[in-house]
């Protein structure tokens, strides 16, 4: 795809106008024409030219040939995967599972890091209607056989380190190992078409996991039509973006460096099923992030964009190997799954001189689709809480405590709307009815509110804890360490950190005749939590902790920012 502006137009005419080119765009016949038709039993704005399913959108990348879709390093080994490998080797695996009697509807469950297995599966997995369980590859043995138990996959395809933490236990299903079983998957026909089953775009097809406030981590279901409507919109960006400037979107595009896990949106929607549309491939780093490793890999093999959390890309600015890199390579710096703040924006402007004035921000939610908003650089520099415009297809309201609707201005819970949002949590009407209101408004559980059209995010007001681009959700933490002997009551909340992000901090109230210090918290903590959820700071406190009037924490006191008035 690509998008033609000249500025000047026959006979000396002035240039058109940047938002005139972005809104043609959306006209009548073009690429992104808006039009409204029902999804899932509400009318909804939707893009009137698109893709049915994402087999449609694999099948279309054949296109492609050649060009490298996915390069992972491992050392000093690389597996390069292009677009067509891709889709010869999802076909034979797509027919493997077929033979093993995986078939639409069904679950498969995927479990490891990333690697080419994970993505092959993937594929093969939606391609013959079935539904891909995407699991968190940092769960222990407990959360692991939560998610399992609760989805019931008919397969789980996992790696060996990923097996070796159910210690033995029998996950209650068939199990692909993709270290001893996996080749004779992808060898199994060769020659084999993608299936042909039918697939409607509003059936289920990925499970991606969000935990609540209450813990325990929750399945969103998400259609084709969601993960296809995700690609359309950063399609249309990119191009909206090119048309405001006047530049061409046209051309082979080098590859983006991938380091988010595959079970998050930034690994999977973006990395892994965007590029099906854009032929822009990825390179990913395997194992531990490794600064060094990235930026001899950013020469190496000329990638243009560097995407990571804050942690990422403050490990990359301060390594010494940053010293001989060629920064023009680095066309683009995007940082997601954590706060982009002012510190860090000033690092990489200082290393990136050509890129000052050139960071933009978005905002999304598993529940949401991935994408919600967006903001340019103009409105960032305008106003740092902005989260920019709504996105084609998005609607967003801010509604109050009973769910009535509030004026402009006004801050309150930020509701969303579109065909991305997830169908609802598997098999959890309780939850689904909580999250999705009356006309299938979804509560994002963020605050903020809306003036002229953009959408400002409050701070603090959420609970969740981003530490290093993973959600730490304080009601898990709570739990486990309210069953710890010595704790007669606890709270957790996140603090500052320069690299992180955030750290998870824990408020204890200890019985009288007991002790307790951090390093007997996170042993006890992370027998059933994954190490980035562990406390990495403890505060004992001597009195009850502060509440309101209806029994809940206040965290503004123990943080500092407010006194205690309530009086029980």
């Amino acid at each position: 795809m690509s998008v033609e502006a000249t500025e000047q137009g026959e006979g000396g005419a002035e240039a058109p106008d940047p938002m005139e080119r972005v809104m043609a765009l959306m006209a009548p016949g073009a690429p992104f024409e808006m039009g409204t038709e029902e999804v899932l039993g509400e009318e909804m704005q939707v893009f009137v030219q698109r893709l049915g399913s994402l087999r449609d959108l694999l099948a279309s990348s054949t296109g492609y040939g050649d060009v490298d879709y996915a390069v992972f390093h491992d050392g000093d080994r690389r597996i390069a995967l292009s677009f067509a490998d891709n889709v010869r080797r999802v076909a034979s695996v797509a027919a493997a599972l077929s033979e093993r009697g995986i078939g639409a509807g069904d679950r498969v469950a995927i479990l490891a890091a990333n690697r080419p297995e994970w993505t092959l599966t993937f594929w093969a997995t939606v391609s013959l209607g079935a539904v891909a369980v995407a699991c968190n590859g940092w769960w222990t043995r407990d959360e692991i056989e939560h998610a399992l138990g609760r989805t019931r996959p008919s397969l789980l395809v996992a790696d060996h380190a990923r097996i070796e933490r159910l210690q033995g236990a029998d996950p209650g299903m068939p199990v692909v190992v993709m270290e001893d079983d996996f080749d004779a998957l992808v060898d199994f026909a060769p020659d084999a078409d993608l299936p042909d089953v039918a697939i409607d775009e509003d059936q289920p097809a990925l499970m991606q996991f969000t935990s609540g406030t209450t813990g325990r981590p929750k399945a969103a279901v998400l259609s084709h039509r969601s993960l296809v409507g995700f690609v359309q919109i950063v399609i249309f960006l990119g191009a909206a973006q090119g048309a405001q400037v006047g530049a061409s979107t046209s051309g082979a595009a080098r590859p983006r460096l991938a380091v988010f896990p595959m079970f998050h949106i930034s690994g999977l929607q973006s990395a892994s099923i965007t590029p099906m549309a854009t032929g822009a491939g990825n390179v990913w780093p395997m194992g531990r992030f490794d600064p060094a490793m990235v930026i001899r890999l950013t020469t190496e093999e000329r990638i243009y964009a560097w995407n990571g959390t804050a942690t990422h890309i403050f490990r990359l600015l301060e390594h010494p190997d940053i010293e001989d890199l060629d920064v023009s390579l680095v066309e683009t710096v995007a940082i997601g799954g954590s706060a982009t703040t002012p510190e860090l924006l000033r690092a990489t402007e200082e290393r990136f001189p050509h890129l000052v004035n050139t960071f933009t921000s978005g905002y999304g939610s598993t529940e949401a689709g991935g994408m919600v908003s967006h903001a340019s650089n103009e409105m960032l520099r305008a106003n740092a809480d902005s989260i920019g415009m709504a996105m084609p297809t998005v609607s967003l309201k801010v509604v109050d405590e009973d769910g009535a609707e509030l004026p402009e201005g006004e801050s309150g819970a930020i509701c969303v709307r579109s065909p991305l949002t997830m169908i609802g949590y598997w098999e959890d009407a309780e939850a689904t009815n909580e999250a999705l209101l009356e006309g299938r408004w979804l509560k994002t559980g963020d605050y903020g509110r809306l003036e002229g059209g953009q959408l400002f995010l409050s701070s603090r007001l959420r609970d969740l804890i981003l530490r290093g681009g993973e959600n730490v959700y304080p009601g898990e933490v709570e739990a486990r360490l309210e069953m710890h002997p010595a704790v007669v009551e606890c709270a957790v909340d996140g603090v500052d950190h320069r690299t992180l992000g955030q750290e998870v901090k824990a408020y204890v109230v200890v019985r009288p005749d007991m002790a307790l210090d951090l390093d007997e918290v996170r042993v006890f903590c992370g027998e059933t939590l994954a190490p980035y959820k562990l406390p990495d700071h403890l505060e004992v406190l001597s009195e009850p902790l502060p509440r309101n009037a209806s029994g809940k924490v206040v965290k503004a006191v123990l943080r500092g920012e407010a006194t205690q008035t309530f009086v029980e």
